[in-house]
């Protein structure tokens, strides 16, 4: 930063827009480049849906996770671990394996299903389950491994476009279309259709709107190794933070941003500061948004200053659906009682699709997936998690979009308020109460050991997030809206770009992550990531700080 002596402005040579993962990432390596960048967040900490929050009751502890709740890509191979490495940080994230032999394990009514890390023993498990379908389940997990392989070099620049035709038609005949119709030239029952698409929820499409790219995307993601972080989803951007820091950048929370300055054409910075507060203009000739795509255009920059067929397109552009979650506390240790660090997802029955029909039309749907996740057992060393002898687990389900399904007619971001309504807490304790006995058919008497409760709807991720819908996933990424068909990352006003879930690399912490690397990428007019995935490492490890064992990843993300 520089500061003119006249007019006491301050210049940053690029200035990111929210610190989810894939902002952080941009500033990162912008710093690493040595571009001087400034991360502005609206939150009291960093590190947007990667972020955890911490609770205390009569002296026991809780720490809980906003978003990350198991990732792939962080193996030698992985992206993620890449990512990191290319910053310095490789040593400074430890990632703990999930049980390889049901990282997820799916629960319909006559059906339990494990899903191992492991493309070959994923299908013969398949095949077991389902005998009277092997030619046509083979037929199909051959499709999906080939698109996810291609996928994968074509994300990773091994394959230009160009090259599809020769090197992967597989890729050009399938990877956009939706999954379900690989399901129907293949025979598939809606059985063995919902054990492949049990784990949806992580980018929440209607199977009849997700391409195969993605539904194949997700399960390799998954099958070639599931993890997580130790010290929790902040660690991730606890880490980052340092690396912004040690390379010569800075991140303020409780910063929110009113507007980004055009001037002539072009950007010139952004004026932050709260209602309350007089604004402040920051100068930047580069300005990154990790923020909502929507607000990004319609509110942050103006819709007066992109052409008109731009605007069109973002606003006839779908949210993913959100999600309802519950933190919960127990007090009993799940692992003495044999529970391994597997995810769980509870179905009622097997018709997803008709979850999807009731959740579009404003409806909470007992037909979608309850997911169950117990973070103290997937990483036991923390001290922040849970209480000794306690499991800290959370309970989550798709939601629709519209408030009126909370008694909210305005969104908190529009300055509406609803926490104290009685009828938006009535019908939040009803859903919770509604997660909690499908939860008990996993964890039996989950009920009477609760110690603590509490809960979220898509408002409270408004509220916090400032997403469009309360929506963690970003733009639906749905046949008609995935890879060429989104925004960014550089757009039509010079020195204006995107990173996030919103952007061609998708949702997830992978994407995202690799969104920030595009991002920076584009700013610095060089292909990053072929680097990075070489084992290139970027900027000087030695300005890191050491490391020690009390270090506290939510404290330096403040």
């Amino acid at each position: 930063m520089t500061t003119n002596e006249t007019s006491g402005r301050e210049h940053w040579d690029a200035i990111v827009i929210g610190s989810g993962l894939g902002g952080l990432c941009t500033a990162a390596y912008l710093c690493a480049a040595g571009k001087r960048t400034l991360v502005v967040e609206s939150h009291y900490v960093a590190g947007g849906n990667s972020q955890v929050f911490r609770r205390e009751q009569h002296g026991r502890a809780w720490e809980f996770d906003v978003g990350i709740h198991y990732i792939g890509e962080c193996g030698r191979d992985g992206s993620i671990a890449a990512v990191l490495h290319g910053l310095g940080l490789a040593e400074r994230v430890v990632f703990r394996p999930l049980d390889p032999d049901r990282y997820s394990i799916l629960h319909f009514p006559d059906l339990e299903f494990r899903i191992p890390c492991s493309w070959d023993l994923y299908k013969k498990r398949l095949i077991e389950t389902f005998p009277d379908e092997a030619e046509g389940l083979s037929a199909v997990l051959d499709v999906m491994r080939r698109v996810s392989d291609a996928g994968r070099r074509l994300g990773h620049g091994e394959l230009t476009i160009g090259d599809l035709a020769e090197q992967a038609p597989i890729f050009l005949q399938w990877g956009l279309r939706p999954v379900t119709e690989l399901f129907a030239q293949h025979h598939l029952s809606k059985r063995s259709s919902a054990v492949l698409l049990g784990e949806q929820g992580c980018y929440a499409v209607r199977p009849s709107r997700t391409p195969v790219v993605m539904a194949a995307g997700l399960s390799d993601h998954f099958l070639r190794g599931a993890f997580y972080p130790e010290g929790g989803g902040q660690v991730i951007a606890g880490r980052l933070i340092e690396a912004i820091r040690a390379y010569g950048g800075e991140v303020r929370t409780n910063t929110p941003v009113q507007r980004v300055r055009i001037e002539n054409g072009r950007v010139a910075g952004v004026v932050v500061g709260k209602a309350s507060q007089r604004a402040q203009e920051i100068d930047a000739p580069v300005v990154v948004s990790n923020a909502d795509l929507k607000r990004t255009f319609l509110e942050l920059v103006g819709a007066e200053h992109f052409a008109s067929q731009t605007i069109e397109r973002v606003r006839s552009l779908r949210m993913s659906l959100p999600l309802f979650c519950v933190y919960a506390g127990i007090d009993i240790d799940l692992a003495a009682q044999g529970f391994t660090n597997s995810n769980h997802f509870v179905f009622e029955d097997y018709d997803i699709e008709a979850a999807y029909d009731e959740l579009e039309a404003g409806k909470l749907s007992s037909k979608a997936m309850t997911y169950i996740t117990t973070a103290s057992l997937k990483d036991p060393v923390s001290r922040h998690i849970a209480p000794p002898g306690c499991t800290n687990l959370q309970i989550m389900t798709l939601a629709p979009l519209d408030y009126a399904v909370w008694n909210v007619e305005r969104g908190p971001t529009e300055g509406g308020r609803y926490h104290r309504d009685p009828e938006y807490r009535r019908r939040k304790e009803e859903m919770c109460d509604r997660l909690i006995a499908a939860a008990e058919s996993v964890i039996p008497d989950l009920r009477r050991h609760l110690v603590w409760k509490e809960a979220a709807t898509p408002v409270s991720q408004e509220r916090f997030t400032r997403s469009t819908g309360g929506t963690s996933y970003g733009i639906e990424m749905s046949a008609d809206q995935a890879g060429p068909f989104r925004v960014g990352p550089r757009t039509e006003i010079p020195g204006l770009f995107l990173c996030g879930a919103s952007t061609p690399s998708g949702p997830g912490i992978a994407g995202v992550m690799r969104s920030g690397v595009d991002a920076a990428g584009q700013v610095l007019e060089t292909n990053l990531l072929r680097p990075i995935l070489a084992g290139e490492v970027f900027g000087d490890r030695n300005a890191l700080p050491p490391l020690h064992d009390d270090w506290d990843a939510w404290k330096v993300s403040h």
